[in-house]
């Protein structure tokens, strides 16, 4: 079967191919994509790793926008769960939504309408990019699906407006839905399939017990697909508990799919990082650039500093209004301004088209949150350049992170920002990478260096 092609339709254009109900199809190459490997998967614990894994539907062949690689799960014809491990940026979420779509429109829907699918996510910013993956993917459908957004951090009153008549697909963070059902507005016994998106994201910002109480709300005959860029202990755990003999599915992305991100690694001295930054982008002649900070308070400083010397700069993160945050987002996506300066709150989730530049003016904390932060450029096949400000601080906390993902990223000096700065001894000894929280032990060892 390996050089056969399957039944369907097959769009050059877009790398888009519609096969057999139960393959995989293996795309050699953007531009042609014409399949080259066709795998059938048979029973439930086979394991498939390749770059651009998808099956597209028949009836959503039209359904699709953009040039963007995918891949999917199999549309098992007995709902099976699934267990998907895949990088960001890897178009996951098209990949499960059309499937999804095309289970709904070959079903009987109920009037008023029940929640057939649940989507739950870690951030506000995620569930807007997954909100609008479905309704354009539904676009072209011969039904109108009614999608609702139910998130925290805004007001609730009309989510629940939105919820009148009922909803097909619910888009939801775990908080956010939980109140909701608290108040009666919606009701979670007619979810046929689950979708946990980065459920590792998800556990690391604590939403364990929001999981649990909502799994108990929800029917136990279900489909459940977990979606995880990494594997730890917790979403393992998770897995254990949630699924049931699922298919695992590791895509890794491909000699085409990966992304050509450009690495370096900048030694200047704490005070001089903001006048760096500043030559970095007019000599550079960076259009727009994603700037890492580790606070709020750092955020508003620095975009304050650009903008003072005439560069266009604005802050993201949590203490500003979901509405203030969506503007920023879309000014930034629509070149209104040249530099968003944001916490780790963007690092995961946003899809910034065409993004030539991430810095990373404070490190992050642990190596998922640099792969991550990295990650929101060279995306979908382009190129892009991600730079790391190396202070004496933080040059240990730097070497742990090249060790941690066997990077080589030789250490560079820019003319007259030269570091004078001398690195502290004990800076190495202060703590491993962690996640964001701190431990115990960092606590400790905090308190008695005071």
């Amino acid at each position: 079967m390996e050089d056969s092609e399957p039944e369907g339709l097959m769009f050059s254009g877009s790398c888009v191919s519609v096969g057999h109900e139960r393959s995989f199809g293996f795309v050699g190459g953007r531009a042609s994509g014409f399949c080259r490997r066709w795998y059938r998967l048979v029973g439930a614990k086979n394991e498939v790793k390749g770059g651009d894994v998808f099956l597209i539907p028949r009836a959503l062949g039209t359904a699709l926008a953009g040039d963007r690689p995918l891949f999917r799960p199999d549309s098992r014809a007995d709902g099976g769960d699934v267990l998907v491990t895949a990088e960001t940026g890897s178009g996951k979420t098209t990949a499960y939504v059309l499937p999804l779509l095309e289970s709904w429109i070959s079903s009987q829907h109920d009037r008023p309408r029940s929640v057939t699918f649940l989507i739950l996510v870690p951030t506000r910013e995620l569930a807007a990019q997954v909100r609008e993956v479905v309704q354009q993917c539904a676009a072209h459908l011969p039904e109108r699906i009614k999608v609702v957004s139910a998130v925290g951090g805004v007001s609730i009153n009309p989510q629940m407006m939105a919820l009148r008549g009922g909803a097909d697909v619910i888009v939801a963070t775990p908080g956010r839905l939980l109140d909701l059902v608290e108040k009666n507005a919606l009701k979670l016994s007619s979810v046929k399939t689950l979708v946990l998106d980065e459920a590792d994201r998800m556990l690391d910002a604590g939403f364990a017990e929001e999981l649990e109480r909502i799994l108990t709300l929800l029917p136990k005959r279900r489909q459940n697909l977990l979606f995880s860029a990494t594997f730890p202990v917790t979403v393992e755990s998770l897995a254990a508990k949630l699924l049931h003999e699922p298919t695992r599915i590791d895509v890794a992305p491909g000699p085409r799919e990966s992304p050509a991100i450009t690495q370096r690694a900048i030694r200047v001295d704490k005070s001089k990082r903001n006048p760096l930054l500043r030559h970095l982008i007019t000599t550079e002649c960076w259009n727009r650039v994603l700037v890492f900070v580790a606070t709020q308070y750092t955020a508003d400083h620095v975009a304050d500093k650009l903008r003072r010397n005439g560069i266009g700069a604005l802050a993201f993160h949590g203490d500003l209004s979901q509405g203030a945050r969506n503007d920023v987002l879309l000014d930034f996506k629509n070149s209104l301004f040249q530099v968003l300066v944001a916490t780790d709150l963007a690092a995961r989730g946003l899809d910034i088209v065409k993004l030539p530049v991430v810095v990373n003016y404070d490190l992050p904390r642990s190596v998922d949150d640099y792969t991550h932060r990295i990650g929101r450029t060279g995306r979908a096949g382009k190129s892009g350049t991600a730079i790391s400000f190396i202070t004496a601080e933080s040059a240990a906390h730097f070497a742990l992170i090249k060790k941690r993902l066997a990077l080589e990223i030789p250490r560079e000096e820019i003319t007259r920002f030269e570091p004078v700065e001398v690195a502290v001894a004990t800076a190495a000894s202060s703590g491993g990478i962690k996640g964001r929280r701190k431990s115990k032990k960092d606590k400790l060892r905090e308190r008695g260096l005071r």
